[in-house]
C-alpha cells in the first residue's frame, strides 16, 4: 500500500490556475466518491482551500494510484492532463506522509504556522471518515498528523499571534495608513475569511467597519458580534464610495465587485485612494480594477512577502514542529509495518504480476505475428482484469489489521493464494531494511 499525496498550492500555480482547480463545498462529497472509485484508490480525502487544493489517497500501486488521480482532477475540472501534471506536487510514501504532516501543522501554508488549516484538515478528514472513504491507514495517519498539528500550536510559539492571509490583509493596511484606527474599512462575505479579517481589525483598534453580504441575516449578525454595521449588497456602490479599505472574501463563483461598479464609486471619491485586498478564491474583485488611478489592489499572492514580522522566531519554532513530525512518522511507519497486511498485499500483487508475465509471453510465443499495438492492447488489457480481480481481495485484506482474528485471516489467504514464500521473503527484506535504518540513524547520532 502506498500513500500518495497531489497538492497543487501557491508554491506552483497561480491563482488562476487555483481558482480551476478548487471544489465547491458542494462538490466536495460527490468528488471523494469518484475519486474512490479510480482504479487502485483504496482510501481517499479531499482538502480544498482559498490557497491548496490537495488530494490524498492510498493506493495498492504507485504509478496506476498517481496516474488515476491525476485523471479525476482533470476530468472533474474539465482540464487536460498535461496541465494537471504541470501544475501539480505529486510525492509518494514517506513524502507524502510527512507532507500531510507540514499541511497540517501550517508550515506549508503562505503564512508560516497560520493554524486555519488545521481546521480545514479536520473538517476534510471527519467529511471522509463520514463518507467512509477513508479506511485503517488514513484513519490513524489523519488523526496522527492532527494531533501533531495541535502539539506544535500549543507547545511552541509558532502560533502566537497566529496569523493568515486575513492578518496579512490587516497587517498591510497598518503599513498604508499612519492612523489606521481612524480607517473606514468595508468587509465584503461573511464567511470565515469575514469573520479572521473583523477579528484582526478590530484588535488592532479599528471600529468602523461595515459588513456586506448576499445573506443581510448573516451581514447583520456577524457585523453585531464585532460591533460592526451591516449593509446590503444592493448598496455596494454607496459603501465602497465611503471606504477607505475594502477585504473582499465571498465563496461567489463571479466576480463580485466590477471594474464598473468601482469606476462609479470612485467618481464621487475625488481622487480619494482606495485599498482594495482581495482573499477570496474564486477572486471576488475583477482584476482590471487594479488599473485604475487611485486603486491600489491585492491579491492573495501579492500578500505573500508583506507578511510575518517575525519569520525567523516562526521558523525556530518551526523546526521544533518538524522534530515532532519525525518523532511521529516513525510511531506510524513502524505501526504500518506491524499491521502484517503490507507484506501478504505485496506479494499478491507480486504473484500477480508474474502471473501476466508468463501468460503474456506464451501469447507471444502463440502469435510470434503481432504488432507493437497489438502487444501494448493485450498487455493493458490482462492487466486490467488483474487489478479488477485483486481490487476487493486487496481492500479486505487491508481492512483485516483491525481485526481480533488478523494473524489467522491473513494465513487462510496466504494459503488460499498460495503466497506463503513470497510474504515470508518480503518480511525477511523489511526486517532487514529497519535494520539498517538503526544503524544508520546510530551511526548519525554518533556524528552529532
Amino acid at each position: 500500500m502506498h500513500v500518495i499525496a497531489l497538492s497543487l498550492n501557491y508554491r506552483k500555480a497561480s491563482v488562476e490556475e487555483r481558482e480551476k482547480v478548487a471544489f465547491k463545498d458542494e462538490e466536495v462529497i460527490p468528488a471523494l466518491h469518484r475519486l474512490r472509485e479510480q482504479k487502485s484508490v483504496l482510501e481517499a480525502v479531499l482538502l480544498s482551500t482559498c490557497n491548496r487544493t490537495e488530494v490524498y489517497v492510498v493506493s495498492d500501486q504507485v504509478h496506476t494510484g498517481k496516474y488515476y488521480s491525476q485523471m479525476f482532477l482533470a476530468d472533474w475540472f474539465g482540464l487536460d492532463l498535461a496541465s494537471v501534471k504541470r501544475i501539480t506536487d505529486i510525492k509518494v510514501g514517506d513524502e507524502a506522509v510527512e507532507h500531510l504532516y507540514r499541511v497540517a501543522s501550517g508550515l506549508e501554508s503562505m503564512v508560516l504556522g497560520e493554524t486555519q488549516i488545521l481546521g480545514q484538515i479536520r473538517e476534510a478528514f471527519f467529511t471522509a471518515q463520514n463518507e467512509h472513504t477513508t479506511g485503517t491507514i488514513f484513519n490513524k495517519l489523519f488523526k496522527e498528523a492532527i494531533t501533531v498539528a495541535k502539539r506544535g500550536h500549543s507547545e511552541t510559539d509558532i502560533s502566537k499571534n497566529a496569523i493568515s492571509i486575513s492578518y496579512a490583509a490587516v497587517e498591510l493596511a497598518k503599513k498604508i495608513f499612519s492612523r489606521v484606527g481612524d480607517s473606514r474599512v468595508l468587509v465584503i462575505g461573511a464567511g470565515e475569511m469575514a469573520e479572521q479579517s473583523l477579528l484582526n481589525l478590530t484588535s488592532n483598534g479599528i471600529r468602523n467597519v461595515t459588513v456586506v453580504n448576499r445573506s443581510e441575516e448573516k451581514a447583520e449578525h456577524l457585523a453585531g458580534r464585532f460591533n460592526g454595521k451591516s449593509a446590503s449588497i444592493d448598496s455596494l456602490e454607496q459603501e465602497l464610495a465611503g471606504a477607505d479599505i475594502v477585504i473582499s472574501s465571498t465563496a461567489a463563483r463571479n466576480y463580485v465587485i466590477t471594474e464598473e461598479l468601482v469606476s462609479e464609486a470612485m467618481a464621487g471619491r475625488k481622487g480619494k485612494p482606495l485599498i482594495m485586498m482581495d482573499i477570496a478564491l474564486p477572486r471576488d474583485i475583477d482584476p482590471t480594477v487594479g488599473g485604475m488611478d487611485n486603486v491600489y489592489m491585492y491579491n492573495v499572492d501579492d500578500l505573500q512577502g508583506l507578511v510575518d514580522a517575525n519569520l525567523s522566531t516562526r521558523q525556530e519554532e518551526a523546526a521544533k514542529i518538524e522534530g515532532m513530525i519525525a518523532e511521529s512518522m516513525d510511531k506510524f511507519t513502524e505501526w504500518v509495518n506491524m499491521l502484517g497486511v503490507v507484506p501478504v498485499i505485496q506479494a499478491l500483487r507480486s504473484k500477480a504480476l508474474s502471473i501476466h508475465e508468463e501468460t503474456f509471453q506464451s501469447v507471444e510465443r502463440k502469435m510470434p505475428d503481432m504488432t507493437d499495438r497489438e502487444r501494448t492492447v493485450i498487455s493493458k488489457h490482462m492487466k486490467s482484469i488483474i487489478n479488477q480481480m485483486l481490487k476487493d481481495p486487496i481492500i479486505y485484506t487491508k481492512e483485516i489489521s483491525g481485526d481480533r482474528k488478523a494473524s489467522a485471516k491473513l494465513e487462510e489467504i496466504e494459503q488460499l493464494f498460495g503466497i506463503e514464500e513470497e510474504v515470508d521473503a518480503i518480511r525477511q527484506q523489511e526486517k532487514e531494511k529497519q535494520h539498517q535504518k538503526r544503524l544508520a540513524r546510530k551511526q548519525e547520532l554518533a556524528l552529532d
